[in-house]
């Protein structure tokens, strides 16, 4: 298996937007590719190089597997240079952190040998693995769930409690865009984001390659809680946009920014409400009624399905739906009125 040959099938899948997720390629292992079916096996046929994905029939008896081309350490080696553009260098930044951001916002995530100097990863070399994440945007999947985030047209300091690969982050990607655009809810918000990881905007060359909207700022690759007073004193945000919060510094600046009158809107890991209950930091978050909402997704049946949302009193404010759609926010609108226990009280239309 040739670079070229994935380089090539890379693209591929970017400008036909196929609808895959990931790419996984491992030293000595064949090169998996998950997409909306599931797990498949990449290979390239022996005479044209076209590229194939092999269905795992029977994963107890791997088959298939043995039938993919392995990927060795030359093709990794090959594969950096290109997402680098032969200057890796350049990017050893971002490499220490485990991962590094190219064109289009697709992210590299890798691993090996770490080069560690007074506790701090200065970089990662001899890389045995990658894990190419395809950027998606799904704009309008937040549409139905924005109207629960909203008390006439002030924004709801919301947080979005998500398992791994559930979806948070394009729910948030498309709430950024849809209050920084505005609509028939009202006018669009003045939006800054803090992106430590590159993942909300996946800046290249310090322009977003997502939309997130004609009114929003975004301070790429900085730590969260330095970012957000950085932007609080220099973007005057109305709504500060953060992904994957969670740290003591982190919650402080986030309720600093509460105190100056910024709404925010962050998302992090977990289950469901119980899960981040079992955190002290959150608990006491939760207690102290800091975030008005709490959207809960769950990647059953499908990523960005919305499980539960819930006030600040932790009731629940609309029921559990589930849609055969890839993002149950999208395909639902809700009539909702707000009692005075707490709860919604919803219709589907």
């Amino acid at each position: 298996m040739k670079a070229e040959m994935v380089q090539r099938f890379l693209e591929q899948v970017i400008t036909e937007k196929e609808p895959i997720r990931e790419i996984r390629i491992r030293i000595g292992k064949p090169v998996f590719v998950l997409d909306s079916e599931g797990e498949k096996i990449l290979n390239f046929d022996e005479k044209s190089g076209n590229p194939e994905l092999l269905r795992i029939e029977d994963e107890k008896e791997n088959s298939g597997i043995e039938n993919g081309s392995m990927a060795d350490s030359e093709l990794i080696r090959a594969l950096m240079e290109i997402f680098a553009r032969h200057s890796l260098y350049a990017y050893e930044r971002e490499i220490s952190q485990g991962f590094l951001t190219i064109r289009g916002g697709h992210r590299i995530g890798i691993t090996g040998k770490a080069v560690v100097e007074s506790g701090h990863v200065k970089t990662v070399r001899d890389i045995s693995s990658l894990n190419i994440r395809i950027a998606h945007e799904i704009k309008g999947c937040a549409k139905s769930v924005l109207p629960h985030l909203l008390s006439g047209e002030e924004f709801l300091d919301t947080l979005v409690i998500s398992p791994p690969g559930a979806g948070k982050t394009t729910l948030l990607r498309d709430l950024i865009r849809e209050l920084s655009s505005g609509g028939s809810w009202g006018s669009g918000k003045n939006v800054s984001v803090v992106d430590e990881r590159s993942e909300i905007a996946a800046c290249f060359g310090g322009v977003p390659q997502c939309d997130l909207g004609p009114r929003t700022d975004v301070m790429d690759g900085c730590p969260k809680a330095v970012g957000m007073l950085m932007m609080l004193r220099s973007m005057a945000p109305q709504v500060l946009a953060v992904d994957e919060a969670g740290g003591e510094e982190e919650i402080r600046a986030m309720k600093y920014a509460m105190k100056c009158g910024c709404r925010i809107l962050a998302t992090v890991h977990g289950a469901d409400m119980e899960d981040i209950m079992k955190r002290p930091a959150w608990k006491d978050i939760v207690g102290e009624k800091i975030f008005s909402r709490y959207v809960v997704l769950t990647g059953v049946p499908t990523p960005g399905t919305v499980a539960e949302i819930y006030d600040e009193s932790v009731c629940q404010c609309r029921e559990k739906s589930t849609c055969e759609d890839r993002y149950a926010a999208a395909a639902f609108s809700y009539r909702s009125q707000l009692r005075m226990t707490g709860k919604w009280e919803n219709e589907k239309i």
